[in-house]
């Protein structure tokens, strides 16, 4: 699997409708904090902006459906880094990943946007989906999150054995996502296999859905 898959920087003059991600920076309003995320959408592509899907899990975060508070949470792909901050502003205590080639500028918004004294709630780490799933206990997490990760077809297996590994059947993965194209659907097929999952929130304004999936004793019951 390429490396740098995750780190594409699309012909931006060739995108509609994009600008704002080209800004060096983006502010947003959550947990009573206001979060300002650079971006770096020139040298590290998709990962370093802020896409809907991560705003609009971040608002079902803050609208209280789930306590956060000292549970223990893993962000995959966490690109920025706004949803783990948001995740550690609300009390969790959160493991942010993506790959190596992210870290250093998602460790500068993370220590950018969280107090002193919540920094050690948060913890940035490297996570290539389906390798070194050793470094992660199995089990460990109250909740995996993600926003915006499934629009590359090759990362699918990876993802789905990565998400596999960490899950235990008490915990809760949260994704948030446009279904637009059929690989979309695809996705969602191959994590209905697996896992019982259900839609619990929709944003009309940004046509973003949040999917709850869980481990089933008894799959065959869903």
């Amino acid at each position: 699997m390429d490396n740098k898959m995750a780190l594409v920087p699309y012909d931006y003059s060739a995108v509609w409708g994009l600008q704002k991600f080209h800004k060096s920076s983006s502010v947003y309003h959550f947990a009573n904090h206001t979060i300002q995320i650079k971006q770096n959408w020139r040298q590290l592509g998709v990962a370093a902006v802020v896409w809907d899907a991560a705003v609009v899990l971040c608002t079902y975060l803050e609208m209280g459906s789930i306590d956060l508070q000292g549970r223990s949470v893993i962000e995959l792909g966490a690109g920025t880094g706004l949803l783990g901050i948001v995740a550690t502003l609300l009390g969790a205590h959160v493991t942010i990943t993506d790959r190596e080639a992210t870290l250093e500028f998602l460790k500068s918004n993370v220590q950018a946007n969280l107090p002193p004294d919540l920094q050690p709630r948060a913890v940035v780490k490297e996570l290539t989906w389906g390798r070194n799933l050793g470094n992660f206990s199995p089990g460990k997490f109250d909740f995996i999150m993600g926003a915006d990760i499934i629009y590359l077809e090759d990362t699918f297996a990876d993802l789905l054995q990565t998400l596999e590994h960490l899950c235990s059947e008490h915990t809760v993965i949260l994704l948030s996502c446009r279904i637009r194209y059929e690989r979309d659907q695809n996705f969602l097929g191959m994590l209905k296999g697996r896992f019982s999952v259900r839609e619990v929130h929709y944003d009309p304004s940004k046509d973003v859905r949040v999917f709850r999936a869980q481990k089933s004793i008894h799959k065959e019951d869903f």
